[in-house]
């Protein structure tokens, strides 16, 4: 590996853990994350020519301390210019910090709980975190969101604020109030951790940084609320899912589907400790919508072959899936179920009523699976035109090279008339 491709893969690891370590001392969300995107640019360019430092990370925040150090002296002379007046003393500045003041152990934490404060409302919890706690850009945040990238980073620019004014302190918050942010904590690390199995923008297919740092930040809030039933059945999900990530891609990166994929890929240690995680917590009683999601996950991957999967079973986990969300992704995914079930035709029966719905109704993937259901019924022209319909609305490379290759291929198939 380069010493520039090393440097790449810290500065997007450690860049959080910057973050974190600069709020915690100047709770200043704006300026700290000019300081740390400061800190990254002198690091992109000087480590790949002296090499890395022994301490990446205690480089980073001294770099970015002394940006926002003399950011705040510039300011306050500015405002002592504009006041007209001059302190009898100098404030006195704190020096440098060394790494060992800051605890990187619980820092990515506090951050994710953070900023999903209650000050703000729950999209723009989400948009925050998925760029100060997930990496992801603001274009890539907008396209998860289906907004012009304007607008999200309007969005985001408004959440920092909030955060700033509601003077909250840069700790773990307490028992209560974990509480009453833990749903929007495990629905930004599930929309995390999805953007990394499947990236939704760009050339690659999966981002295996961002659905580590889900797994990882997952992890620590599974450790600190043991005996949450919803913590341990997102986890589960997530270990299960990630688990077939590299039979998800052939040598060139295209996409292989989850039928079509070499199990003996699978990761086998991820597998065993998901499903362990998910039948112990299915025994507790109260079920939430990520068991569900990671039994049936469980389901798949405990298939020794793709025509060996109970697809019986899946049905039923995403009958009681669709009784407890109004999510239409659990809609779309219950068609393809019964149509494994009970035929395409009756997948695609189900499939209208999405039509209605306006969070679905112009979204690739419902292009997609109608596809692959004329597809299983032999209609092969209908097939080729929503998977093509398919393949313009995805902003994702390989899917849309999946796609097209899909549809290529069936008109090939066609026999001459």
């Amino acid at each position: 590996m380069t010493p520039r491709a090393v440097s790449e893969d810290l500065l997007r690891d450690l860049a959080p853990q910057v973050l974190a370590a600069l709020l915690r001392r100047f709770r200043d969300f704006d300026t700290a994350e000019d300081a740390v995107q400061e800190a990254l640019l002198a690091a992109a360019t000087q480590w790949p020519e002296s090499g890395v430092p022994d301490n990446p990370r205690g480089w980073l925040i001294q770099v970015a301390f002394r940006r926002m150090t003399d950011q705040y002296r510039a300011d306050q002379a500015r405002r002592r210019r504009e006041q007209q007046t001059v302190a009898d003393e100098p404030e006195q500045q704190s020096p440098p910090p060394d790494a060992e003041h800051f605890s990187e152990k619980d820092d990515g934490l506090i951050l994710l709980f953070m900023c999903c404060h209650p000050a703000l409302t729950t999209p723009s919890a989400t948009a925050l975190t998925l760029r100060a706690v997930g990496g992801l850009t603001t274009a890539e945040i907008a396209n998860a969101f289906l907004v012009p990238e304007a607008t999200m980073a309007q969005r985001i620019s408004r959440a920092k604020q909030s955060i700033k004014k509601s003077g909250v302190v840069f700790s773990m918050p307490s028992e209560r109030e974990r509480a009453e942010r833990l749903s929007a904590v495990l629905h930004v690390l599930y929309l995390i951790f999805n953007e990394g199995y499947a990236s939704s923008i760009g050339p690659s297919l999966q981002r295996a940084d961002l659905a580590g740092d889900a797994i990882r930040l997952t992890r620590a809030v599974h450790h600190q609320l043991p005996d949450d039933a919803e913590v341990a059945g997102l986890l589960a999900l997530m270990l299960l899912t990630d688990a077939r990530r590299e039979a998800r891609t052939g040598p060139d990166g295209e996409l292989i589907p989850l039928a079509e994929q070499d199990r003996t890929l699978w990761d086998r240690a991820a597998i065993a400790e998901g499903v362990a995680l998910i039948t112990q917590t299915l025994s507790k009683g109260a079920v939430g919508a990520y068991q569900l999601q990671a039994a049936i996950a469980a389901v798949h991957d405990e298939a020794p072959r793709a025509e060996d999967t109970d697809w019986s079973e899946i049905l039923a986990l995403y009958g009681l899936l669709k009784r407890m969300s109004d999510n239409p992704m659990v809609r779309l995914n219950h068609a393809i179920a019964a149509a494994m079930v009970h035929g395409p035709e009756e997948g695609l029966e189900l499939l209208k009523a999405l039509d209605g719905d306006e969070r679905l109704a112009k979204h690739y993937r419902l292009d997609a699976v109608r596809a692959h259901l004329f597809e299983m019924a032999g209609d092969h022209e209908a097939a080729r035109v929503h998977y093509r319909a398919a393949a313009r609305g995805t902003s994702s490379i390989p899917e849309r090279n999946y796609l097209i290759t899909k549809a290529a291929r069936l008109e090939k198939a066609e026999p001459d008339c």
